[in-house]
């Protein structure tokens, strides 16, 4: 017999019970206890009787609770479980939930855009996340996010006194929140209004050398290094090719074609993922004919001294300029590229033919998928024409100690 609105609300437990059921028909009652009222539902499913609960009263009344008892019958009608149903229904909700914290627009913004990066970039941006960002904010929903709350994330950067490293979390924080506002989680990007907030970075450009006489210096202490062969050879390829340091120490022998004197880096090794040339010059090919003796049976072509299935560590250039007497403010791997870029335009070398062999940024994303082969030709010529002249610079100019701090 179903039960009525008057008698659901009178009901109560009676002295000497811990509970009382009041039946409304099929499968669906009120489980009266003096801790308060629930509504349950009883039913079979694969031949086994269950029970869900539908709710507590009186937040689910009792024609709410009738409508979901319709509901469950539907469900069954389709050999769909109601408590199965319900559970993944809480499931979906939860992940719903957080999804919409700013770790978990975070993790989405990742994965889509970590495809397009390098590995290096890729665990740098996670770094940041992990230690700089997410411990403040990860957990907030998105959408209550204010300015001042990235602001104080921005701060503690400030206090440890790395203002770059504030200015590249702003960086971070921002992309995700207009992530966030192109997937319809927020309207808008708090972090937008904190322009001006910060303690404005000091552009500091990597250290190099571009006085001649200084460069023959330093090619003559790098030809003197001693240590292994392997890294001896990536010291010296270094000033040659002027790749990025990341790039020459993830070299492949599957990538280099020494009877073209051609390497070819691939688009996910790139910082612009795109396909990179590096033509040879014939000083490099034959570095890396020689090299190719002791390596070339495996994969990499400067290997870990620890183990030949990784790369050597992203920090051995630069660790073997120190030990050469270089301090860190003089010269770092990274520093021969401008040494390259400011001496080569002072040649006369076109523009567009020295920015295409750095690998810089080409603005059209389509152009840049394809102009991997763009300058070719006058690229081969010029980083020939490079390593003659890093050459007689090296032979050229006064001979020196080779550790200059003794």
């Amino acid at each position: 017999m179903a039960v009525s609105d008057a008698k659901v609300k009178a009901a109560k437990v009676p002295d000497g019970k811990k509970q009382i059921k009041l039946a409304d028909g099929g499968g669906l009652y009120l489980l009266v206890k003096a801790s308060g009222k629930y509504w349950r539902l009883d039913y079979r499913f694969g031949d086994k009787r269950k029970t869900m609960a539908v709710g507590v009263y009186p937040q689910v009344s009792l024609k709410e609770a009738r409508a979901k008892r319709e509901a469950a019958k539907k469900l069954l009608e389709k050999n769909i479980d109601p408590s199965q149903k319900k559970q993944q229904e809480r499931r979906e909700k939860r992940t719903k939930q957080q999804s919409v914290t700013f770790e978990g627009v975070a993790k989405e913004w990742m994965g889509k855009n970590k495809v397009k990066w390098v590995p290096d970039y890729t665990t740098r941006i996670q770094n940041w996340l992990n230690n700089d960002i997410l411990p403040w904010i990860g957990s907030l929903p998105i959408d209550e996010i204010k300015a001042v709350d990235v602001l104080a994330v921005l701060r503690k950067a400030e206090g440890r006194g790395t203002i770059t490293t504030a200015h590249k979390l702003r960086s971070i924080i921002g992309q995700v929140f207009r992530y966030g506002v192109a997937t319809a989680r927020i309207s808008s990007d708090p972090s937008r209004d904190l322009r001006g907030a910060l303690t404005p970075k000091v552009v500091k450009h990597r250290a190099t050398i571009t006085d001649t006489k200084r460069i023959g210096e330093l090619l003559r202490a790098m030809q003197g290094f001693e240590g292994t062969y392997v890294v001896q050879a990536a010291l010296l390829l270094t000033p040659y090719l002027f790749v990025r340091p990341g790039e020459l120490r993830q070299a492949e022998w599957s990538e280099i074609d020494l009877d073209k004197a051609e390497w070819r880096i691939p688009a996910e090794k790139m910082k612009m993922r795109s396909i990179h040339i590096v033509p040879l010059c014939s000083q490099a090919v034959v570095i890396l004919s020689d090299l190719k003796k002791l390596t070339g049976g495996g994969r990499y072509v400067f290997p870990s001294i620890r183990t030949a299935s990784r790369p050597m560590s992203n920090n051995t250039v630069n660790a073997s300029l120190r030990r050469l007497g270089y301090e860190k403010s003089e010269i770092c791997a990274h520093g021969f590229r401008g040494m390259a870029s400011t001496l080569l335009h002072e040649q006369g070398w076109p523009s567009d033919v020295i920015e295409r062999q750095l690998a810089h940024q080409e603005g059209n994303d389509v152009k840049r998928a394809y102009n991997h082969a763009q300058h070719l030709p006058e690229r081969t010529k010029m980083m020939q024409h490079w390593a003659d002249y890093l050459d007689g610079l090296r032979t050229g100019a006064d001979v020196i100690p080779i550790n200059r701090r003794a």
